[in-house]
């Protein structure tokens, strides 16, 4: 992925972001409370974090 500079953000992309960060938030909120894993991205690798998440072994 290609790596780009930071740039102030406009008014209107923080408030963007910010309902993004609080969607994401509260998606993972709910996954947590139902006992559902999520997928995410740790260091560059895609990681499976949650009590029912599949086990590696194949």
């Amino acid at each position: 992925m290609k790596e780009t500079e930071n740039k102030p953000v406009s008014q209107a992309g923080q408030l963007m972001l910010d309902s993004l960060r609080e969607s994401v938030a509260e998606a993972l909120e709910k996954k947590r409370r139902l006992g559902q894993y999520a997928v995410m991205r740790q260091n560059g690798k895609p990681v499976i974090v949650g009590d029912d998440a599949p086990s590696k072994k194949r």
